[in-house]
């Protein structure tokens, strides 16, 4: 009775055996066996086609040749090739567009730095743009990277956007190219960089100061454009002192030939001399500070403008030059200053 027990309970064991997971490896094998030589052809073909799928886990996914993707858990997600993209959960990545992608006309001409895209549609209304030498007068034409574009005979390429800041010493002319100027702006900024850089509006001869330059058609039209109502501050020096009863004169509006003007805020600069004032102003008239202080019967010695579009000369020696930091950058695209 014993020994049958014993061979009793030695099967039952042996039946407990039977459900482990080393005999269910052992089935998948013997099938995995079966069809060894199938599946193989099968995947060979597959990976040459770029169709090949394997299943794991939680429904994952990997197919491989042009179209590159992959999908594992929780709904995430990825595809490769040509058109790239990241899918996981509720947040998605698309990749950041590039210079080679087709655009139209007038948005290639802006990024070549020469007008704004307003501007670039005139030119292209008055025939003075010409692609692949044909001349275009159309709207809405596309243009890529292998398309070259002209204005007035010149090839136009898009450039990476550049801003720098000058404090422009006095004596020097704010333009490109004037044959009549002995010195110009541009000879203070030789050699900064490669790309085609222009300054931003206009200072005077004698006038010294913040002066922005760059290639970025569409800010350099913002900026100079009548309605930019931005603040301006000047450092003006007098030939006499300037009388309290004036500076009131100044701060509520002089009468000039093209209209009122007034200042936002005026003051002495100097607590040791009235013939330095401090005057921020958002006009945008021409020659508007000296014109000002003329109507009153005073003559500028002397005038520096020290803030503009956000900017100031700070760290900057008279005749030098420094590239704007990624922050002033965005700051000026945006408008985020007074």
């Amino acid at each position: 009775m014993d020994n049958t027990r014993g061979n009793k309970n030695k099967r039952q064991q042996d039946g407990k055996k039977l459900s482990f997971k080393p005999i269910e490896k052992s089935i998948t094998r013997k099938k995995d066996s079966d069809s060894g030589d199938q599946n193989s052809r099968k995947e060979a073909n597959a990976h040459k086609s770029g169709t090949y799928k394997k299943e794991a886990g939680k429904s994952k996914r990997y197919t491989d040749g042009k179209g590159k993707s992959y999908t594992g858990e929780k709904g995430k997600s990825y595809a490769g090739g040509k058109s790239k993209s990241y899918t996981g959960g509720k947040k998605s990545y698309k990749p950041a567009k590039t210079d080679s992608e087709i655009v139209r006309l007038n948005k290639h001409i802006a990024a070549a730095g020469i007008c704004s895209r307003r501007e670039a549609d005139e030119l292209i209304k008055a025939g003075l743009i010409m692609v692949n030498g044909k001349v275009i007068t159309e709207m809405g034409v596309k243009v890529g990277p292998g398309d070259e574009v002209r204005y007035n005979g010149e090839r136009l390429r898009n450039e990476k956007k550049v801003y720098l800041v000058l404090n422009k010493p006095k004596d020097y002319v704010t333009t490109v190219d004037d044959p009549h100027a002995a010195k110009t702006v541009m000879e203070l900024i030789k050699g900064a960089c490669h790309e085609r850089i222009y300054p931003v509006g206009r200072l005077d001869r004698g006038t010294t100061g913040v002066l922005l330059f760059t290639n970025d058609g569409e800010l350099t039209k913002r900026l100079t454009h009548p309605s930019f109502n931005k603040k301006k501050i000047y450092h003006v020096h007098l030939n006499k002192n300037m009388v309290h009863s004036d500076l009131v004169k100044i701060s509520e509006g002089v009468e000039l030939d093209d209209g009122v003007v007034q200042a936002d805020a005026v003051a002495y600069s100097n607590p040791d001399s009235k013939k330095e004032v401090g005057i921020e102003i958002h006009s945008g008239k021409n020659r508007v500070i000296r014109r000002m202080f003329e109507k009153l019967d005073y003559r500028v010695t002397k005038l520096d403008r020290v803030y503009f579009a956000g900017l100031t000369k700070k760290s900057l020696s008279r005749g030098k030059w420094r590239f704007l930091s990624e922050k002033e950058i965005k700051m000026l695209k945006m408008n985020a200053f007074e």
